[in-house]
């Protein structure tokens, strides 16, 4: 039986399609030349709807146009890029995605771009997911457009409803200043840690924040916060839970007893009087120190 070898070739766009990546082809111009299957999934665009319009239409949200406009400088200078690049869905959404953008070349002249890329949120979320810490992805704007299942198991906040949300609607408003201060990019620092309070149910519990940057670029930001319980601040918070209990309990022990020396020195005999007017002296002491020196 003799096999036709043509027949079983895979065409050159279902080997595209094998990689899972949305594969994107254009002109110098911008303008869409090939869109691929997962394209249309990541971008919410039918083939038939891109090819033929610019680049900037379907996917580059306008928060991206000055990163798009150095991918495309480097491009050119015959460098390909790759890194981290808030992208748009048909319906608005701005998505995080990983992109590596080549250059195609003929006689050396730059005559086509080849872009790959995939959901960034979808490519971390199963390491986020099995993170003991509460994982945030943020944009420039610190609104989160992913938060792993650990902020309800944590913090008792329902995923859905953090997610489009400004997360400093869950930060203390006396910690914005700080959370702020964490949230901006700074290329010297792979990670900023700092302790915030966040909202659980009713009350503010202290955290540890510990910011990364997704992108290295210049251009639009995003971050990713990952949360946790701060162990050395709940320590303090019961270490100053327990003075003052005992406070409360030794301030209100010491004012029975000078209520029962005062009694007692209204009844008290001429000999044992200067005793316990010494004894009422000492705790009336004790009761001013503990005021000042360990206050409520």
């Amino acid at each position: 039986m003799q096999i036709d070898e043509g027949r079983l070739s895979p065409s050159t766009d279902e080997l595209l399609d094998a990689l899972g990546h949305a594969v994107i082809a254009t002109d110098t111009q911008g303008t869409v030349l090939y869109w691929n299957d997962a394209a249309e999934h990541l971008y919410g665009w039918p083939a038939a709807d891109a090819v033929g319009r610019d680049i900037t239409e379907v996917t580059v949200p306008e928060v991206s146009r000055q990163a798009a406009d150095e991918i495309m400088m480097a491009l050119r200078e015959g460098r390909a890029w790759s890194g981290g690049f808030p992208v748009r869905h048909r319906n608005g959404q701005v998505l995080h995605a990983l992109v590596t953008d080549s250059g195609v070349y003929r006689d050396g002249e730059l005559v086509a771009i080849v872009g790959a890329s995939l959901n960034l949120g979808d490519a971390v979320r199963h390491l986020m997911e099995r993170s003991s810490d509460a994982a945030v992805l943020v944009d420039e704007q610190h609104v989160v457009s992913y938060a792993s299942p650990a902020v309800g198991s944590l913090f008792g906040w329902r995923v859905d409803e953090v997610v489009g949300a400004v997360l400093a609607d869950q930060i203390h408003p006396a910690d914005h200043r700080a959370f702020a201060e964490l949230l901006v990019p700074d290329p010297s620092r792979t990670e900023r840690i700092g302790e915030v309070r966040v909202r659980t149910d009713d009350t503010w519990t202290w955290v540890e924040v510990a910011v990364t940057d997704l992108y290295t670029q210049p251009g639009p930001q995003g971050a990713v916060c990952n949360i946790r319980r701060s162990e050395r601040l709940a320590r303090l918070e019961e270490r100053e839970r327990i003075v003052d209990a005992v406070h409360s309990e030794v301030l209100q022990d010491l004012f029975v007893a000078a209520l029962d020396l005062d009694r007692a020195l209204t009844h008290a005999s001429p000999s044992s009087a200067a005793r316990i007017e010494a004894a009422r002296d000492a705790v009336g002491r004790a009761l001013e120190t503990l005021r000042e020196v360990v206050k409520p």
